[in-house]
């Protein structure tokens, strides 16, 4: 549980260096450069993610069951999915509509995505993965559309036909990592 604990403390500190402390971010991209920043960033990334994927491996394997969900949780859980994987399409999809409403889609995916993990999980180390994603998650969009309103930050109207794609998008690779990819990587069937 250490590693994980440890990765997420990196990985998401990294990640809200703009939470905490966005002028302190802006002065020192500006001193040391924006490439030099970037690298940094993506380096601590990287070790704080392998850290969370082995720490939660380690986990995994001397579980510690502090609930067990009713199975209706699992169903709940692959419809907050495929709204997570949505809302991540929205990152992408230009001129979609659900970016211009909501403003911050990628976060929001992440938001969605760890609370149905929780709704379909019981065991610490999930609640300390997707517990400490999620609160991460809360933050990061109060903090984001603070900024925007501070910035007085306009977002395109979106269009039909992009958030049409953008809805068709996100259910197709929903679909994909729900009936492969989650099997595959992560080792663990969500309908199986």
């Amino acid at each position: 549980m250490a590693y994980l604990i440890l990765g997420l403390f990196i990985f998401l500190g990294v990640h809200s260096v703009r939470i905490v402390a966005d002028d302190w971010r802006t002065r020192t991209v500006a001193r040391v450069g924006a490439n030099a920043f970037k690298a940094a960033y993506s380096v601590l990334s990287l070790l704080g993610f392998g850290l969370m994927v082995w720490g939660f491996g380690i986990a995994r394997d001397t579980p510690t069951v502090l609930w067990i969900a009713p199975v209706g949780m699992r169903h709940a859980a692959a419809l907050f999915n495929v709204i997570a994987f949505v809302f991540l399409a929205a990152a992408y999809v230009p001129g979609n509509g659900i970016k211009a409403r909501v403003h911050h889609p990628m976060v929001l995916g992440v938001k969605t995505w760890a609370f149905a993990h929780l709704l379909a999980n019981g065991m610490l180390h999930h609640v300390v993965l997707f517990g400490s994603l999620l609160a991460w998650a809360v933050l990061d969009y109060i903090s984001a559309r603070r900024r925007d309103r501070a910035q007085a930050v306009q977002y395109p109207a979106g269009k039909p036909g992009a958030t049409v794609l953008t809805v068709a998008i996100g259910v197709a690779v929903a679909g994909v990592f729900a009936m492969w990819l989650h099997s595959l990587l992560i080792g663990i069937k969500p309908f199986g």
